[in-house]
C-alpha cells in the first residue's frame, strides 16, 4: 500500500487526520485515519477471497473505511456492495473513499451495530457476506490505548459467534460467507460456522514457506452439504522478504483468490 502525508482533515471528517492512500497499485485510493487502526493487507486478501460475479450484491459487515469494498469492486465489475460500520466517523470515511473512487451508483454504506442492524437490511438477501471482524477476544488482551484501534482489534458485545450467526442470517441459501482471521482462532470459527454452511475451505495465508499462518481465510455457504477443506494457501514472502509472485498478484495486480 503506498500513500502521502497525513492532512488535517477531509470532506465529512471534521478535525479527523487523514492519510491518502493507494492499494492494488494504484488502483484503488483510499482515504483513512492517520493514526491509530490502519488498512494493512488482510481487507484486500478477504475481498480477493470471495467469489462474486458481475451484478451479485455482496454485504462487508465492520467495512471500516470500505477497503474490502473498494477491493472487491475493483475486481468484479457491476458487482453491488453495501458496507455495515458502527464508528460514524469510519462510515464518513467510507463515504468519501465510495466518491474518491467513483462507485457512488454500485457501493454504499451505512451506520449500525449488527446486534441492532438497520431495518434496511432485509436477511437472506445477499449473494455473498464478508467479514473482518476484530480478531482479539474481550479480556484476553491488552487494551490498546486508542479507543478506535480497540474496537477494531477488540471484539466488543458482539463475539465472533454473533458475527458468525448475522453474517449467515443475512446471506442467501447456497450464497457464500467469507472470514478472515487469526489462525489460532481457527477452532472457534470453524465451531461456529459448523451447521450452518457447508463446502467450508480454510486457507492460510503463510509468512513465508515454513513459518507458521498468522491468518486465515475461511468461506463456506449457507445450507450447503458438502465436505469441508484444507487448502495449501498462499506464502506471503519468498526468503529475502519481498512479497511472491501470488501475492503480488492479489496485492498488486487485484487478482482473486481459487479457494
Amino acid at each position: 500500500m503506498s500513500g502521502a502525508p497525513a492532512d488535517a482533515g477531509a470532506p465529512g471528517t471534521g478535525a479527523l487526520k487523514v492519510s491518502d492512500d493507494r492499494l492494488l497499485g494504484g488502483r484503488v485510493r483510499l482515504r483513512q485515519p492517520a493514526e491509530g487502526y490502519r488498512v494493512a493487507i488482510d481487507p484486500v486478501f478477504l475481498a480477493a477471497a470471495v467469489p462474486a460475479e458481475p451484478h451479485q450484491l455482496v454485504l462487508d459487515l465492520g467495512c471500516g473505511v470500505g477497503a474490502a469494498m473498494l477491493c472487491l469492486a475493483a475486481r468484479v465489475p457491476h458487482s453491488r456492495v453495501v458496507g455495515l460500520e458502527m464508528q460514524r466517523e469510519l462510515v464518513r470515511l467510507a463515504g468519501d473513499n465510495i466518491i474518491l473512487n467513483g462507485l457512488e451508483t454500485r457501493l454504499s454504506v451505512m451506520i449500525g451495530d449488527l446486534l441492532r442492524p438497520p431495518p434496511r437490511l432485509s436477511p437472506g438477501a445477499f449473494d455473498h457476506v464478508m467479514a473482518n471482524p476484530p480478531y482479539n477476544e474481550r479480556g484476553r488482551s491488552h487494551p490498546a490505548t486508542d479507543p478506535a484501534r480497540a474496537e477494531a482489534t477488540i471484539e466488543g458485545a458482539a463475539d465472533l459467534a454473533a458475527w458468525v450467526r448475522f453474517a449467515f442470517a443475512m446471506v442467501r441459501p447456497h450464497g457464500s460467507v467469507t472470514f478472515i482471521h487469526r489462525a489460532d482462532r481457527i477452532d472457534a470459527l470453524v465451531a461456529e460456522i459448523a451447521g450452518r454452511g457447508g463446502e467450508m475451505v480454510v486457507f492460510p495465508l503463510w509468512p513465508g514457506e515454513g513459518r507458521a499462518a498468522s491468518r486465515i481465510l475461511v468461506r463456506a455457504r449457507k445450507q450447503l452439504a458438502a465436505p469441508a477443506r484444507l487448502a495449501p494457501g498462499l506464502v506471503l514472502h519468498r526468503p529475502d522478504g519481498r512479497l511472491s509472485e501470488a501475492a503480488e498478484g492479489v496485492l498488486r495486480q487485484g487478482r482473486g483468490l481459487e479457494l
